[in-house]
C-alpha cells in the first residue's frame, strides 16, 4: 500500500498535479502514440482521442486512485479497479503495455511539472503509478484465467441484423470457428473491432442484450452515433454473412443471484443490459420482484420495447413504468403499470428497502437516479451502474 514516505508528498501535490492533468494527459497521449502509433489500431479510440474524452477519463482515474490512496493508505478502491480492469481485458491489454505507458506518462509529468518536480515528487508518484499498474494486472490475469480460450478476440458471423427503435440496430452472431467460446452473465458487454474504410481497426464495448448465457450465439444493440466510427461502420456497411472479432465477455455489472428486490432505471439506449437480465430472470422463471424504470424520448425510440415488454410480462413479479419527453402515439405495453411525461424522476417512488438498484444511461441521468435512490433510502453499496464509453465518473461513486 501507499509509503508513509509518499503519502505526505501526494496529499500535498495532488492539488497541484489534479490541476495540471489537463495537459499532462495530451502529452502522454502525444509521446505514446509517437513511439507506438500501432497502438491506435485496434486498442484505443480514434473517436475518443479526438473529443478529449480518454485524455479526461485517464486524468479521472489517476486523480481518483491518488486520492483514494490518501484518504486509505492500506486500502485499494476496489471497485474503481475492477471497472478498469474488466475494460482493459475486453481490449487484450498486456502485462508489459504498463511500463510503455510509465514511460510516456512520466516523461509527459516531467515536462509539465518541470518547475516544481522534484526527485522526491516523481519518485512518489512513481509508486502511486506502480501500485495501480499492479493491482490492474493482479485483477486482468485473473479475468484472462476465466476464459474459455487464450484468445483475445474471435471470429463471429453476423446472421442477423435487425432495426430496434428507430435508431438501434441489433446484432446476432455465431461462432465463426472452433474456438471455445466463453459464457457470459446478464450486464456483461464484448467489444468489437472492426475495420474501418481507411484500414484502421477500431474497437467498441457493447452490452449483450439477449441470450448472455449462451455459447452458441452473440446478441448486442448499438445506438447511431453519427459522429462516431465504429457504430455508422455497423449500421450502413456490415451485412449478414460478414465476420467481426469479438472479444470475450466481461464486465463487473452484472445481475446477481438470489431472491432480492430488483431496481433497474435506465435510458435510451441504456436498457441493453437491463434487457439482457430480464432476459435471464424470465427464462428462469423468477420470482424476485422486479421494478423496471425506464425513459425515452418517445415510444418508438426504445430499442428493446418488444423483448422488455415480452420478458417484463413474462415475469409475476416485474412491474414496468415509463418516462416519456414526447406524448406516445403507440399503446403502453401491457405490463406498464404508469406513464410519466418528461424526465425520470424517483421523488415520491416507495422503493424496496433491500433492493439492489441497476442504473444504465446518460451520464447526468446516472448521477442524478444515484442521488435519489440514496435519497430513497438506498444504500450507496446497493446501486450498481454501467458506463458506455471512457468512463468519467470514477471519483465518488464506487
Amino acid at each position: 500500500m501507499l509509503s508513509e514516505k509518499s503519502r505526505p508528498i501526494i496529499e500535498a501535490t495532488l492539488p497541484l498535479v489534479g490541476s495540471r492533468l489537463g495537459a499532462i494527459t495530451p502529452n502522454f497521449y502525444s509521446r505514446l502514440f509517437a513511439a507506438h502509433p500501432e497502438l491506435l489500431d485496434g486498442l484505443f479510440s480514434r473517436a475518443n482521442q479526438n473529443n478529449g474524452e480518454q485524455q479526461k477519463a485517464l486524468a479521472g482515474s489517476i486523480a481518483a486512485f491518488a486520492g483514494a490512496l490518501v484518504a486509505n493508505p492500506d486500502l485499494l478502491p476496489e471497485a474503481m479497479l475492477s471497472r478498469i480492469a474488466n475494460k482493459h481485458t475486453s481490449l487484450g491489454i498486456a502485462e508489459d503495455q504498463y511500463q510503455v505507458v510509465y514511460t510516456h506518462l512520466f516523461g509527459a509529468i516531467a515536462e509539465e511539472l518541470a518547475d516544481v518536480i522534484t526527485a522526491e515528487i516523481a519518485a512518489a508518484w512513481t509508486e502511486v503509478y506502480w501500485l495501480m499498474a499492479n493491482a490492474l494486472i493482479t485483477l486482468e490475469k485473473g479475468l484472462y484465467a476465466r476464459q474459455a480460450n487464450d484468445k483475445m478476440f474471435t471470429p463471429w458471423t453476423v446472421v442477423e441484423k435487425n432495426a430496434a427503435g428507430t435508431a438501434s440496430m441489433t446484432f446476432v452472431l455465431e461462432p465463426a470457428d472452433d474456438t471455445p467460446a466463453t459464457s457470459a452473465r446478464p450486464g456483461q458487454f464484448v467489444s468489437v473491432r472492426v475495420a474501418l474504410p481507411d484500414g484502421l481497426r477500431q474497437c467498441r464495448q457493447y452490452s449483450l442484450s439477449a441470450d448472455a448465457e449462451s455459447t452458441s450465439r452473440r446478441v448486442f444493440t448499438t445506438k447511431l452515433d453519427d459522429g462516431g466510427e465504429v457504430s455508422p461502420a455497423l449500421h450502413h456497411n456490415v451485412v449478414v454473412g460478414d465476420v467481426l472479432e469479438l472479444s470475450n465477455p466481461y464486465g463487473d455489472v452484472t445481475l446477481e443471484p438470489g431472491d432480492g428486490p430488483l431496481v433497474f432505471a435506465t435510458a435510451g439506449i441504456g436498457c441493453t443490459p437491463s434487457a439482457s437480465a430480464l432476459r435471464s430472470l424470465a427464462s428462469a422463471g423468477s420470482e424476485r420482484e422486479i421494478i423496471v424504470l425506464h425513459a425515452e424520448k418517445n415510444l418508438q425510440a426504445w430499442a428493446l420495447r418488444e423483448q422488455m415488454s415480452a420478458d417484463i410480462a413474462a415475469l409475476d413479479g416485474a412491474i414496468l413504468r415509463l418516462w416519456l419527453e414526447e406524448p406516445a402515439q403507440d399503446p403502453l405495453p401491457q405490463a406498464a403499470e404508469g406513464l410519466h411525461h418528461g424526465f425520470m424522476s424517483l421523488q415520491g417512488m416507495e422503493l424496496p428497502a433491500d433492493a439492489t438498484v441497476y442504473v444504465c444511461g446518460p451520464l447526468p441521468f446516472m448521477k442524478a437516479i444515484r442521488s435519489q435512490a440514496i435519497d430513497a433510502g438506498i444504500p450507496a453499496a446497493k446501486i450498481r451502474y454501467e458506463v458506455f464509453g471512457p468512463d468519467l465518473w470514477l471519483a465518488g461513486a464506487n
